[in-house]
């Protein structure tokens, strides 16, 4: 029996698995792709985000502001590259003066001292490019490097005995007569699995062929598909298996210098932060997302969606050149809200949400959950332990 298995090998599927395996326990991941990290992990914006936005008492404000110093103190001590550059939120009209007060309070509410407003001068001063009547101003917010993240929790999680298996989905998960979780993995390439202790020790798996596996506990960090996976289990609760809906996310990259050295964000809309400007470590500026709700996987950007960005990056960069916009990537962020509803907090769920023993289960883990990481892992830790005694 696999003492832990966890389902999806993105950002926050390794940092479970690197929790999991520093506490001495034998885990293995699972993943369908070829490699860590091929969805949303590897598909956003690299922002370490400090905590502001968010409904004051919300798993996400808790988890972000706990993940951001972890993943700060993690980022230096494992060498990932990332930078404290920090973000402007602009009001760009008086009548967003109010709604920027709004997110200050709320900021503070939920225990991010560090966020200050500043005069239109004082903002133009630090981003001489920047057009607003007011700002915030957070120095705590950064950006990192995703896949060298990543990869560091990856390295940690072997070092101390994890497992990777990729190219293996899940077909099915149902609670085992004898206790524990009976899992059906298809092998959808040719792979090898090494898997320790008596579950399997090599195993040359071929195209097409399914192995069953009994794990004691099991974490669905399966991201775009983890609400797949709970519908597999037989006996969920409707309630534990919510609907998914697709936010597409549109991120076009700038053909030219970026004149800013900070994270320049408008103030959010209904489904997201907004067209903001991020920076890679490199320098060069990006913007995005937008939002575009589809109904499945598709990461092609439509060039044409650039002149909609243009009129919202001038707002708050009068200066942005013409044709300077080029189409780079798209990401989907899972949302457990349709369209025009209110946004819904993480739903880390255990068996005392559920009722199945051994089973942790990460719905609905979009942005902040790159920050949130390593703050999430301890969480799900927590859960198994508590679901076990």
């Amino acid at each position: 029996m696999i003492d832990c298995l966890v389902i999806g090998a993105g950002v926050v599927g390794l940092a479970c698995a690197r929790e999991l395996a520093l506490q001495g326990r034998e885990v293995v991941i699972v993943e369908a792709s070829a490699d860590i990290g091929f969805g949303i992990s590897s598909r956003n914006s690299e922002v370490i985000h400090a905590g502001i936005y968010y409904p004051t008492g919300s798993l996400k404000a808790r988890l972000c502001l706990e993940g951001k110093r972890l993943l700060y103190d993690y980022a230096a001590t494992r060498s990932v590259a990332h930078r404290r550059c920090g973000k402007l939120i602009v009001a760009t009209e008086n009548s967003q003066v109010d709604a920027l007060e709004g997110i200050l309070k709320k900021a503070h509410a939920n225990g991010v001292s560090d966020l200050r407003a500043i005069a239109s001068p004082e903002a133009i001063a630090k981003e001489p490019a920047l057009s607003c009547v007011a700002a915030l101003e957070s120095p705590s917010t950064g950006i990192i490097d995703s896949h060298g993240l990543m990869l560091a929790l990856l390295g940690e999680a072997q070092d101390h005995g994890a497992m990777l298996a990729r190219l293996s989905v899940v077909q099915s998960l149902t609670p085992a007569s004898d206790a524990g979780w009976q899992l059906e993995l298809t092998i959808i390439d040719q792979t090898q699995l090494t898997w320790a202790g008596n579950a399997v020790t090599k195993l040359s798996a071929l195209p097409g062929e399914k192995h069953q596996f009994h794990a004691k506990q099991v974490v669905n960090a399966a991201g775009l598909g983890a609400n797949r996976i709970a519908a597999l289990i037989p006996g969920m609760p409707k309630a534990n298996q919510p609907p998914l809906y697709f936010a597409k996310g549109n991120y076009f990259s700038l053909a030219a210098r970026c004149p800013f050295s900070r994270l320049i964000y408008p103030l959010p809309n209904e489904a997201g932060l907004g067209v903001h400007l991020t920076l890679d470590l490199a320098g060069q500026g990006r913007f995005g997302p937008d939002v575009e709700w589809v109904d499945k996987e598709n990461y092609d950007v439509d060039p044409q969606r650039c002149e909609s960005f243009y009129a919202e990056i001038r707002s708050y960069w009068p200066g942005l050149p013409e044709g300077s916009l080029q189409a780079s990537y798209a990401g989907i962020r899972p949302k457990l809200q349709a369209p025009g509803e209110a946004a819904q907090d993480f739903r880390i769920e255990g068996p005392e949400q559920h009722g199945f023993p051994g089973l942790v289960q990460l719905l609905g883990i979009e942005s902040p959950g790159l920050t949130a990481c390593l703050a999430i892992a301890k969480e799900v830790a927590s859960a198994l332990r508590q679901g076990s005694s």
